[in-house]
């Protein structure tokens, strides 16, 4: 079998797999959208997804994100940014990321904010940042992510500014809780944006490992990685 056979196969497995979790759910496998990671694989990769049907694909670190969709423009790509993003890289990563899924501080905000002016006042026609807003789970500061004492006024902080449009929340489960327990927060945390802004209904939730527990909590983003793309490169 060749390595192209077997990311078809893989692909294909979990494509039934989430098929299947969504249908146990009660919920259509079409409010799904898959989000492949292909982190520390080459462009290749991305374009052996791409001839398999992909379109979304996700990277968390903004020098590779770069460099894979700068290589790949050709291909009608979405590119989902989901690492931490540091302010000064906000104006670059306009310039390749659809969506992004970690925006989690006021300082992130503003730069992205400022970014986005800037590009609007060349680009008229440049469109509000798709992004979600990134949750902490877990008790540490220092993780990633807004805590749930801080959810409402980030959400209102920005919903003032047009540069955003907000899709909802995103979040990773820590891996010292139950992923069901987890992801309950996550869908209480949803509605609780949901009540600020009704369209940002969107969960981006789910990894490789418990992306079942995620679709039973609401997930319509998963971030499938190693599941799809097998072991990275060393």
């Amino acid at each position: 079998m060749s390595d192209t056979d077997t990311l078809q196969s893989r692909l294909q497995d979990m494509q039934s797999r989430i098929a299947e979790a969504a249908a146990s759910a009660g919920r259509s496998n079409e409010d799904i959208t898959l989000i492949v990671v292909t982190k520390f694989h080459p462009e290749t990769l991305v374009r052996d997804l791409y001839d398999l049907g992909v379109r979304d694909m996700g990277e968390n670190r903004h020098q590779e994100a770069s460099g894979k969709s700068s290589a790949c423009a050709d291909l009608d790509l979405r590119w989902h940014f989901i690492g931490q993003l540091q302010s000064n890289k906000a104006r670059a990563a306009l310039e390749y990321a659809d969506v992004i899924h970690s925006v989690d501080r006021a300082s992130l905000v503003s730069a992205l904010d400022k970014a986005w002016s800037e590009k609007v006042s060349v680009e008229p026609a440049t469109a509000p940042i798709e992004c979600f807003i990134q949750l902490n789970l877990t008790q540490d500061p220092a993780r990633g992510g807004v805590a749930p004492e801080n959810l409402e006024s980030f959400t209102e902080t920005i919903l003032g500014s047009p540069a955003f449009n907000l899709q909802g929340v995103m979040a990773v489960a820590p891996l010292d809780e139950e992923p069901a327990r987890a992801f309950e927060r996550v869908r209480a945390a949803s509605l609780v944006v949901q009540g600020l802004e009704p369209r940002a209904r969107f969960m981006s939730a789910g990894m490789s490992h418990d992306f079942v527990e995620a679709i039973n909590a609401g997930a319509t983003h998963l971030r499938i990685g190693t599941a799809i793309t097998g072991n990275r490169p060393v």
